[in-house]
């Protein structure tokens, strides 16, 4: 398989999903800001925005974690 082939493949290898995750991460600190925001001046649009957007993240997340688990030890870019 080319070097090529194997880039593109790169969303669905386990580095992908683990970089996916990361990513994620770094959503969550975002959104705790927008959600501690909303709190202090009270805004309930924008808590509840906020507060869909970490429903969001963590279905994604949740979604990452299974393709994750269900990829197991056939990854072809760790080899």
């Amino acid at each position: 398989m080319s070097k090529i082939a194997k880039a593109k493949g790169f969303k669905h290898s386990k580095p992908g999903l683990l970089l996916s995750i990361g990513t994620s991460a770094f959503g969550a600190i975002s959104l705790y800001k927008d959600i501690k925001k909303a709190r202090g001046e009270q805004d309930t649009l924008l808590l509840a925005n906020a507060v869909v957007g970490a429903l969001a993240l963590v279905t994604g997340t949740a979604l990452l974690l299974r393709e994750l688990k269900q990829l197991g030890d056939d990854d072809i870019l760790l080899g």
